[in-house]
């Protein structure tokens, strides 16, 4: 993982306890594309599971998501294509 990752894996778990947490570097994905970026590090996709959404619809989740990663996706991070799950909806669990 990269700085851009390690920092989203690092504020997600402060903000959201996460039970399960996966984060995925897409960016090889979109070369090419509009806001991709030598290096990567522009598209991610997530999975969260976290108790912290309980009750909460898929926006409510995701806005939740957004609130925790705002510098990131100010700035370095261009696309974030996300899963939110609580942990009764995670099959993994």
């Amino acid at each position: 993982m990269g700085k851009t990752s390690d920092r989203m894996m690092v504020k997600l778990t402060e903000a959201l306890s996460p039970a399960r947490l996966e984060i995925q570097d897409d960016s090889d994905k979109h070369k090419g594309h509009s806001g991709a970026r030598e290096g990567g590090e522009s598209h991610f996709s997530l999975t969260i599971v976290s108790e912290a959404f309980e009750g909460l619809n898929r926006v409510a989740r995701q806005r939740l998501v957004n609130a925790a990663l705002r510098e990131e996706l100010a700035g370095p991070v261009h696309a974030l294509s996300m899963t939110t799950l609580t942990p009764a909806e995670d099959t993994r669990i």
